[in-house]
């Protein structure tokens, strides 16, 4: 797994032969375990769409489209996940930890999300420890659920379309780049 995350650009391709298709379905569980749980913060979310952006400018294989439409659902709904699962167990994981976790701390985080919370759902999406812990924290300071879905998803749609398209560009010009040597 350490091997992937680091040579992520040697990997794409050879996981692209192998399994063909299936990248779609592979692809789209990195992104949702990363966005669906607090413990999978170490995922290489933001690398690796601009990987598969650089992909997808190289290969038929796999459609810029298909993969933002498919990954843009994987972000959207690991998001929706990880807020309930933040709403069903935030108190119980603070009220058992309470010797770090004080009770004033959820008063402040209830503040902060009633003030700040759709700009950190969006912001969040972009910093990789904070993307896989703010929506558990939103769930758990009971964000209004309109207000968290608004921000999940244009949240998501700026992180995956901006990645995917940078990456697809990158992947253009240094196609362009090798082709002229």
């Amino acid at each position: 797994m350490l091997d992937f995350m680091l040579h992520m650009d040697q990997w794409l391709p050879v996981l692209l032969d192998q399994y063909g298709i299936w990248i779609y379905a592979i692809l789209f569980l990195i992104i949702f375990a990363e966005t669906g749980s607090v413990f999978m913060f170490f995922l290489p979310g933001d690398s690796l769409l601009l990987a598969i952006g650089a992909m997808c400018s190289t290969t038929d294989v796999v459609h810029l489209h298909y993969m933002g439409i498919l990954l843009l659902s994987a972000a959207v709904l690991g998001y929706i996940v990880n807020y309930y699962t933040g709403q069903i167990l935030g108190l119980k994981f603070f009220n058992r930890y309470n010797r770090f976790f004080k009770p004033e701390y959820m008063v402040k985080t209830n503040h902060y999300f009633t003030k700040h919370g759709g700009k950190t759902i969006m912001v969040a999406r972009f910093v990789p420890f904070v993307r896989s812990f703010a929506p558990f924290a939103a769930g758990a300071a009971h964000m209004h659920v309109a207000t968290f879905m608004f921000y999940n998803l244009m949240g998501a749609v700026v992180w995956i379309g901006g990645l995917l398209t940078v990456g697809y560009g990158l992947g253009n010009v240094l196609g362009s780049l090798i082709e002229l040597l």
